[in-house]
């Protein structure tokens, strides 16, 4: 007869929450573990082209595949600093602090136009009653 629905469908919802933020940095974990395997390969890839095959001795730089595996290693450190470090600092909490602080913003803006138009409203309802003023004409 009397029940805890209420608290069973909040609970239910951060549940629900909680799997959506775990899913989300699984998906995010999974990608940067393919990132790194598609990076491990294509170095590979790239240091086998280079000095076996002899691909890009013309090019201006002698040992370009470094480079690149460098550029890309780089690529790959900047995904996984935003998948370990910046999403602790700007994950959930920091998103619903941003949304809460928006909406204030927000709400703010719609009560000051709100004032406004009422502020309208009853100036041109005085402007309404007044009698019209008469013109001279000379």
């Amino acid at each position: 007869m009397f029940s805890n629905r209420k608290t069973n469908d909040r609970m239910d919802a951060e549940q629900r929450e909680q799997y959506e933020y775990a899913r989300k940095r699984i998906k995010q974990k999974k990608r940067l573990m393919q990132h790194f395997i598609v990076f491990l390969a294509g170095s590979l890839l790239l240091i086998i082209i280079n000095p076996v095959l002899g691909i890009g001795k013309g090019f201006f730089i002698k040992n370009w595949f470094v480079w690149a595996i460098l550029m890309w290693a780089l690529l790959f450190l900047v995904h996984l600093l935003n998948v370990f470090i910046l999403n602790r600092f700007m994950g959930k909490e920091w998103e619903d602090r941003q949304m809460d602080r928006l909406k204030a913003k927000q709400q703010a803006k719609i009560d000051q136009m709100a004032l406004q138009v009422e502020k309208e409203i009853t100036t041109s309802q005085v402007k309404k009653n007044e009698p019209p003023q008469e013109t001279q004409n000379p």
